[in-house]
Order: structure tokens, then C-alpha cells, then sequence
């Protein structure tokens, strides 16, 4: 989460006294347009990276404290000086200590997670487990019936997260070339970026495409995840996770590819531009955040999805936001795990939809964040059966994944014939089955039919 300090015009005793903090950070300057250069000149500024195309969102750093100093007492009265903050980190709702997410740890009983036949299936040109595809929260959407209707979805959605697995079975041929803003290389980021050999080595030696009769169930995090053998009904094998305790996985690895694959599940026909903006424990900083936006944006991306939160605002990604919502790109981001009263950002940003979670009842989950007064809706996010790396399957509880959802949802929307405005899907979104003013979670859970009927009534009368 976020502690950011963060000033402008109005905060000028906070900027102030925060010199000393700031000469030892870099910070995120946004100025007027077209006064990057001007403004880094002229209080003698490094430009550690643009942000965004224009260069008129950077993140910037000081050769010196008094450099500092003259800056900041400039920036208070500067017209071309619109904020200045720290570059702070932030954390993956799942990989966030005071996460409350339902624990996925099954122990020596049956796992429960997915029933029916072992066999593989097509999913539109890919393989997928049948568990996958039919899994109860795909029913309750109404997955299928909107597919019936409405084909598999033409968009392209831009994941913000930990990179994702481009070689699992179920994701092949959906991603398109993203970012990876930790390392700054182009391409589809993978997620064994953080792992050591010795770990990529193991996993890979359990993992179903190097071994197809292998048991491979493990814990990944108690908290999140439980990895699940091929078979469909299965013990969990506590001599893997003995022998993966040794070698303890950072507590969000695989989330990038978990989300990639609920994507997915709802959007078959959409393209998937990952962007890596996390590290493998859940980490990132709010400046790769927001590069990760204005380049979404900038390379095509119709959707955003943001399987993160933090506790407080900031205005570069405030004005990232605005941005993607100028463009037409829709922007989903998680409410949080905390199960508080609270806002969250980006969920709380106006224009942003919000995603809180929901059991197979309709209930909001005891984990999920709600109240917050920004547009919102609810998806569920208990769980579910998505994609993990080395070709695995995960069960995952959380609003990031619920997020997941309801980013297919809005990928499946267009854009076959036209790009929506935001104001069009924030109203269409709502058309899903009505949830009890109590739950605080929004007017209406998903539902991905109703949602591209009330999309298309739109369309007709436009």
C-alpha cells in the first residue's frame, strides 16, 4: 500500500518540510504541456525515465540537496509545475500482508475445487481443463450464454501485473507484445523473471508439459493460492509441497498468469498485452504504474486491468487515469482484500470501475473490501480455477481476481464495431443481477449477457 506524500498548490507546508525526504527519492514531476524540458532545465533536474509520451510526466531525481531545495521552493509557485511526488511502492492485493482473502489451503482431504472429468477440452482453438471451463463462476456470469450470443470478444486488454506464462497451453497465441518496465524490454514479460534457476528447474520438472502423469499439488501461499494436480478430484501430494517449502516462492508469483487466464475465460477472442509492473512478491512502484498506463493506452490497449490497490490517491495516476478515460479505454481495477469499510485506489478514481467479490450466493466475501463511493460492481472471487505457470491450473480467492472478470466482461464488449465511451460501460456494467444496497458493493453484480445486452440496446439507439 501507499503511504504517498504527495504535493501541489495546496499542500505547500507538507512540501516543505518533506525536502529531506524528497532529496533521497526520486519523485514523479507532471508539468504543462509541453514544458517537460523547460522545467528540468531550469532547476537543473535528472530525467530518470519519461512517463508517458510527451515527456510531460516524469520521474525525475536531484544531483544534489540544494538542487532540491531551489525546486521546491519554485514548484509552490511555478505555473508550469502541476504535482510532484514521491515514487512510492505498492502491493498486489493478494501479496498484501493485511490481505483477508479466504485461505485456499486444502489439506489431506479431497480437493473440491473442480468436479467432473479429467479430460482436456478445446476452448476456442486452445486446450484448456474442462474444470476450467465449466467452473461454477463461469455459469453464474452466464459465460457460455454470452458467448452463444455474442462470439468471444475482439479487444485488446492491457494487464498491469507480475508478467504471465506465454507458453501454458490454455494462453497460447492470446498475448500481444506488452512491456516489461522493471527491466525496460519489450515483449511478453514472463514471470520466472524473479525465481532463481534452481526454483525454475523444480517447477518445471513437476509441471504437466514436461510431465504428463505427474502429481504436482502444492501451496503457493496459503493465503491465495492452491495448485491443483491434472486429475480433476485430487489429494493434495504433501511431499511436493515438503519439497517446494525449502524453496519458498514469492507470494505473488503466478498472479499475472492467473489473471491472464480469467481474462480469458470470459474474453476467448481477446488479446491480452501484459505489462509488467510487479515483482514476483507483489511489489511495484507507482512510476511503473503509471508508465504502464499512458503506454497501455498508447499501443492500442481497450481495456486496463488493475489487480492492484493502494490506500491513498496520487495525482499522476489520477491523471493517467484521465487519460485512458479521454482515449475511450476502459479502466477495472481491484477494491481491495482488507474486508473494510474503505477506499481504495485506482477503484476509487472516478471513471474507474471498481470490482469487489462475491460467493456463488451473491454475497459479498469476507475478504472484500466495500462502500467505496466511486462507480463499482461486484464479480466472484472465490475459488476459481484459472492458469498458473508451467502449464498448471490454480484455485484463487480475491478481488483482483474478480477484477479478472469483469475486464473479460468489458473486453467482449468491443470493439467489433465501434469503442464505447466509459460512460456507456459504467451504465451497462450496472445491468447485471441487483445486489442488496447492505452488500456495498454496487447496484449489480456481473453478468457478462446482460452487460453486452445493455451494450448493444446502446448501440442501437446511438
Amino acid at each position: 500500500m501507499w503511504p504517498l506524500n504527495t504535493v501541489s498548490k495546496f499542500a505547500c507546508g507538507l512540501f516543505l518540510s518533506s525536502v529531506a525526504v524528497f532529496a533521497q527519492h526520486s519523485v514523479i514531476l507532471r508539468v504543462s504541456p509541453g514544458s517537460g524540458g523547460i522545467v528540468a532545465a531550469s532547476y537543473g533536474l535528472k530525467t530518470v525515465r519519461n512517463l508517458d509520451g510527451a515527456g510531460d510526466v516524469q520521474l525525475v531525481s536531484f544531483p544534489d540537496p540544494g538542487s532540491m531545495k531551489t525546486f521546491t521552493l519554485a514548484a509552490i509557485s511555478s505555473p508550469l509545475i502541476l504535482s510532484v511526488e514521491i515514487d512510492q511502492q505498492t502491493l498486489i492485493a493478494e501479496a498484501n500482508s493485511r490481505s483477508t482473502s479466504s485461505n485456499s489451503y486444502v489439506s489431506t482431504s479431497m480437493d473440491p475445487l473442480i468436479a467432473g472429468s479429467p479430460s482436456l477440452v478445446n476452448y476456442f482453438g486452445n486446450t484448456a481443463r474442462q474444470g476450467y471451463v465449466q467452473q461454477p463462476a463461469a455459469i453464474l456470469i452466464r459465460v457460455p450464454d454470452a458467448h452463444a450470443l455474442y462470439g468471444s470478444g475482439a479487444s485488446v486488454v492491457a494487464d498491469i501485473d507480475t508478467g504471465v506464462d506465454a507458453y501454458h497451453p490454455l494462453l497460447a497465441n492470446v498475448f500481444v507484445p506488452g512491456y516489461d518496465f522493471l527491466t525496460g524490454t519489450p515483449g511478453i514479460p514472463p514471470e520466472t523473471s524473479d525465481l532463481d534457476q534452481s526454483t525454475v528447474a523444480l517447477l518445471d520438472q513437476i509441471s504437466p508439459a514436461a510431465n504428463p502423469t505427474a502429481d504436482a499439488p502444492f501451496v503457493v501461499n496459503q493465503s491465495t493460492v492452491a495448485l491443483l494436480d491434472q486429475s480433476t478430484v485430487a489429494l493434495l501430494d504433501q511431499s511436493t509441497v515438503a519439497l517446494l517449502d525449502s524453496r519458498t516462492l514469492p507470494s505473488a508469483f503466478g498472479h499475472g498468469t492467473m489473471v491472464a487466464g480469467l481474462i480469458h475465460l470470459v474474453a476467448p477472442g481477446a488479446q491480452i498485452m501484459p505489462l509488467r509492473a510487479f515483482h514476483a512478491d507483489g511489489t511495484g512502484n507507482l512510476s511503473d504504474i503509471v508508465h504502464a498506463i499512458y503506454f497501455a493506452v498508447d499501443n492500442g490497449a481497450n481495456v486496463i486491468n488493475m489487480s492492484f490497490s493502494a490506500t491513498a490517491d496520487s495525482p499522476a495516476l489520477t491523471a493517467a487515469i484521465r487519460y485512458a478515460v479521454l482515449n475511450n479505454v476502459t479502466c477495472v481495477a481491484a477494491a481491495g482484500n482488507e474486508g473494510r469499510r474503505m477506499m481504495v485506489y485506482p477503484a476509487a478514481i472516478r471513471g474507474v470501475i471498481g470490482v469487489g467479490s462475491t460467493d456463488e450466493a451473491d454475497l459479498r466475501s469476507p475478504f472484500s473490501n466495500y462502500d467505496s463511493p466511486a462507480d463499482r460492481t461486484a464479480a466472484p472471487g472465490e475459488a476459481l480455477i484459472t492458469s498458473y505457470p508451467f502449464g498448471q491450473y490454480a484455485g484463487a480467492w480475491g478481488t483482483s481476481f474478480s477484477t479478472a472478470l469483469v475486464s473479460g466482461a468489458v473486453a467482449m464488449g468491443g470493439p467489433a464495431n465501434r469503442p464505447f465511451g466509459n460512460w456507456e460501460v459504467l451504465y451497462a456494467i450496472g445491468r447485471g443481477r441487483p445486489l442488496p444496497p447492505k452488500e456495498g458493493l454496487g447496484p449489480a453484480r456481473l453478468d457478462v449477457l446482460s452487460f453486452l445486452n445493455a451494450l448493444n440496446n446502446i448501440q442501437n439507439h446511438w
